[in-house]
């Protein structure tokens, strides 16, 4: 049995992930892809629940990556209405316009 090491910033991020209860997409070579909660982790194997808090147990070595959740809203709620873009190049041609 390999040694845990906590001090691995990888096993650090999972950490957080399981103190937040952030939901996360893992990724298996298999090229499955399992959506929900990390419940815990340990030298070789990492659970997650799944969306009816169900326990699937998957070993590290069959991980292609593991990353968060992204919100559908995230670039919404971070870029500006596209209504906002359109008076920026609307006024940006009306200058040009009455400069000729």
């Amino acid at each position: 049995m390999s040694d845990f090491d906590t001090s691995l910033p990888s096993v650090r991020q999972i950490q957080t992930y399981i103190t937040d209860k952030k939901e996360v997409e893992l990724k298996l070579i298999t090229n499955d892809l399992h959506v929900g909660k990390v419940f815990w982790q340990d030298p070789n194997c990492i659970c997650l629940l799944d969306q009816y808090d169900l326990p699937i147990i998957i070993w590290r070595q069959a991980i292609v990556y593991l990353k968060p959740k992204t919100n559908p809203n995230f670039f919404k709620e971070i870029f500006l209405p596209s209504s906002y873009f359109k008076l920026i190049i609307n006024r940006k041609f009306q200058k040009r316009g009455s400069r000729q």
